[in-house]
């Protein structure tokens, strides 16, 4: 086929949007797809020149068909768009046949920046966005060592007197880690090298997962909605296995995917053990926000879910909350039942403080009165609430009961008692029950408060001056201490349980769970220097009195021990994604001749005799080559070869690795 011809069929292709990335080439796999498909678009595309008409169309009887096949085979040639980066990947060996390997049909597992594995064909549309992907063909065993225990490094245990090395590990008379660990490095590949210990044995997973809007900390947080979602659905499912028979996890996001985490956690969990969305209101409406079209965004959701809600305790929790207004009468108890009778608590109060009624508290003190009777009233009510009461309707009322409602409902104000099974008594009133502010009042956090039962809508935690908290900020991504606290608290944990936060920022969990006195276990595979997690338990354990310290009476101690996955392939991801020129780039790559594992399929005699093909090409592609032609296997050690030679694991981390895994 002439070579015009090739051009000018790219040239009328990439007329449609679709068919072209944001550097302008063509993606032959968005084609392919649409051709499968007998798209209108391409077809009248296709149909608006005679000489692609007469190529890829058949007349049967007087009726135009397009010939699928013979358009796919054509677009696949390797003739066909050999552009510089095309022919570059075809002589080192990414391709086979000169076939890309989506376009074989074949069983292929892409592996992005942030880490997915989706499974199935991938089409190109996604190179159209910033993030790339890593595209391999992995048999069953080759996933299975891609997801299979690291070797854990760098290990040392924060105390009050500093970093100490870890000479051991401690562990519960079932043989179960007994430590609070901080790992660093790739979130999916920590959670699996946890099976081995924590499996069924993590009672609260808590995370707060890139909100995928753009910008969000240092993750890559504008991921297609499907690519978004495999990520998550691959740590769902293993953190699934990490949770306890009794445990339950709470996934923190905002209205952008709520819909689609909805669906992805009743698969992953099942519908029938979903608890609850709760709404958080986490701003004000205030500022820039004040001026965006529609209602003013402020909250956040979080889906909670258990691991089998059958197995799960559920506790109920309470809020402090303000004078309950409908508790507006006294109770008089003079003398026997009969003798007691109900009077206005305002008027109550009133004279109380002194005064002869309501008009004279406002002749003194004008326009601020009904604020000062309200405070008095509240007051009042908490130091009597067993005296202050409400009329309520009963609920379910037994036979006996029903009787006595209606006595009462004849015989108006009259109070009559009901000894209950238990002894205590109820007393009916005018066919209703009184219900006493006592009741409203339990203690909460050490002191007693009036308080309301938990909802699903949360406005009572303030997201306000939570940026000192643990003396480390995290711009748009930090948590309040007191929202992790009641999570633990709605949760149940108690000091014998342990956490799991696999997106753990600067470490907000860990810190409320160690000034609880309750184990957990952090995942982090960003560097937030001076803000890190790290950073923030070395406060909590020298004494952080920010956050839940003091209701929690919070003063010092405690340790943790941290570790790294420890790296091998993933060293020149992190060198190719920092480089800035090509000097850096073919500096990278005579290290990763010498000390990386590649692809067995990369030809490298092939790659330094092409070099000058290779520095032709725009610099987003250099890097993707050198991400390509690199075994993702290897990213990290394997724990099944850490004596082998190659890796120079060293005796220290030999053994605590061991220790670790049983």
């Amino acid at each position: 086929m002439p070579q015009d011809f090739y051009s000018k069929l790219e040239k009328l292709l990439k007329k449609d949007s679709r068919f072209i990335d944001q550097e302008g080439d063509l993606l032959k796999s968005n084609v392919i797809d649409a051709a499968y498909k007998a798209d209108k678009k391409l077809v009248e595309l296709l149909f608006s020149q005679r000489e692609f008409k007469s190529k890829f169309f058949s007349k049967i009887k007087d009726v135009l068909v397009f010939n699928i096949n013979d358009f796919v085979n054509y677009i696949q040639d390797k003739n066909f768009l050999a552009d510089s980066y095309t022919k570059y990947r075809n002589k080192i060996g990414l391709n086979i046949d000169g076939k890309f390997l989506n376009e074989r049909k074949e069983v292929t597992l892409v592996w992005p920046f942030k880490d997915c594995i989706l499974e199935g064909g991938m089409t190109k549309e996604d190179e159209k966005r910033e993030e790339i992907f890593f595209n391999e063909t992995l048999a069953q065993d080759e996933i299975d060592k891609l997801l299979a225990p690291k070797v854990l490094t760098n290990w040392k245990r924060y105390t009050q007197k500093g970093e100490e090395k870890v000479k051991e590990l401690k562990r519960d008379k079932d043989g179960v880690t007994r430590e609070n660990l901080i790992i660093k490095g790739n979130n999916l590949l920590a959670l699996h090298s946890l099976k081995q210990q924590f499996q069924g044995e993590i009672k609260l997973i808590y995370i707060d997962p890139p909100y995928n809007i753009g910008g969000d900390f240092q993750y890559n947080d504008s991921f297609n909605h499907s690519t978004w979602l495999t990520f998550i659905k691959n740590r769902l499912e293993i953190a699934r296995d990490l949770l306890a028979e009794d445990g339950a996890i709470f996934v923190q996001i905002d209205h952008h995917e709520v819909s689609y985490l909805n669906a992805l956690m009743d698969e992953v969990f099942g519908p029938e053990n979903k608890v609850q969305i709760i709404s958080l209101k986490v701003s004000a409406a205030s500022g820039f926000k004040a001026v965006n079209p529609g209602p003013i965004d402020v909250t956040e959701f979080i889906f909670f879910y258990t691991k089998n809600k059958n197995n799960f305790i559920f506790q109920k929790n309470y809020i402090a909350t303000g004078y309950h207004e409908n508790y507006n009468l006294y109770l008089e108890k003079v003398g026997k039942v009969e003798n007691w009778k109900l009077i206005p608590l305002k008027e109550k109060v009133i004279k109380e403080n002194g005064y002869k009624s309501e008009k004279e508290i406002k002749q003194k003190y004008g326009d601020v009165a009904d604020i000062i009777i309200k405070k008095m009233i509240s007051d009042f009510a908490f130091t009597h609430a067993d005296k202050v009461v409400s009329i309520r309707d009963l609920h379910k009322p037994s036979e006996k009961t029903r009787r006595l409602k209606e006595e009462s409902r004849r015989i108006r104000d009259k109070i009559i008692p009901l000894k209950k099974a238990d002894g205590s008594y109820t007393y009916l009133i005018n066919g209703g029950v009184i219900a006493f502010y006592s009741n409203k009042i339990k203690n909460l956090d050490g002191k007693p408060r009036v308080v309301e039962l938990l909802t699903n809508f949360w406005n009572h935690i303030s997201w306000a001056g939570i940026a000192r908290e643990g003396g480390v900020k995290l711009r748009n991504g930090k948590k309040p201490e007191k929202l992790i606290k009641q999570i633990i608290e709605i949760a149940g944990i108690k000091q014998d349980d342990v956490i799991l936060d696999f997106f753990l920022g600067s470490g907000t969990t860990c810190a409320v769970a160690h000034k609880l006195g309750i184990q957990y276990i952090g995942v982090e595979q960003l560097d937030y220097s001076d803000n890190d997690s790290i950073v923030r338990l070395k406060n909590v354990i020298n004494g952080d009195q920010s956050g839940i310290s003091k209701v929690v009476k919070w003063k010092s101690g405690g340790d943790f021990v941290y570790c790294e996955l420890m790296k091998y392939n993933e060293l020149f991801v992190e060198e190719t994604q920092k480089a800035k020129n090509i000097k850096e780039l073919l500096k990278i790559w005579e290290e990763m001749k010498e000390k990386s594992f590649l692809n067995y399929n990369v030809d490298i005699k092939k790659f330094d005799e092409t070099i000058d093909e290779f520095k032709k090409l725009s610099f987003a592609r250099q890097k993707h080559i050198l991400f390509e032609i690199l075994n993702k296997n290897q990213l990290y050690v394997n724990f099944s070869e850490i004596n082998d030679s190659e890796f120079k694991v060293n005796k220290e981390d030999k053994e605590l690795n061991k220790e670790f895994y049983g």
